[in-house]
C-alpha cells in the first residue's frame, strides 16, 4: 500500500488498452505503484513548471548557457583574486624572507682558495752555509 494514502478509495480512469500498458511498465521500471507514479509525475510537472506539450530542448540548453556564464564568471573571479591579489602578496613574502635569509656560514674545515696563504717559501738559491 501506499503510504499516507491507505484509507482512500480506488477511482477508475478512461485509459486506451496501450496506454494503459505502457503505464503499467514505467510503474515497474519506477517501482512504484500506479498511483504514486501518477502522483510524482504531477509534482515534477508542477514544481518544474513544465508542460508535457513541451520539449526539454530549449529549457535544457538555456539552463545548460546560464550555467556556462556562471561558470565563466566564476573563473574570471578566480583570475582577477590571483592576477591582484595572490601574486603581489606571494611577492612581497618572498621579499621580506630574501632580507632575513641567514647568510652561509663556512664550515669549520672548509677552506677559500682566496685564503689560501703561503707560510713557507723555498729558496732558489741556497746561499746558506752551514
Amino acid at each position: 500500500m501506499d503510504k499516507g494514502y491507505e484509507k482512500e478509495r480506488f477511482e477508475m480512469l478512461g485509459i486506451k488498452v496501450s496506454v494503459a500498458k505502457r503505464f503499467r511498465k514505467f510503474c515497474k521500471k519506477m517501482s512504484k505503484s500506479q498511483s504514486m507514479t501518477l502522483l510524482l509525475m504531477l509534482d515534477f510537472f508542477e514544481e518544474n513548471g513544465i508542460s508535457p506539450n513541451e520539449t526539454m530542448g530549449p529549457n535544457m540548453q538555456t539552463l545548460e548557457s546560464e550555467i556556462k556564464k556562471r561558470i565563466n564568471a566564476v573563473i574570471a573571479i578566480i583570475k582577477d583574486i590571483e592576477k591582484n591579489h595572490d601574486k603581489p602578496t606571494t611577492a612581497m613574502l618572498q621579499s621580506l624572507f630574501m632580507e632575513f635569509e641567514p647568510k652561509d656560514k663556512k664550515l669549520i674545515l672548509e677552506k677559500d682558495p682566496k685564503e689560501n696563504k703561503v707560510q713557507f717559501v723555498e729558496k732558489k738559491e741556497s746561499n746558506n752555509q752551514l
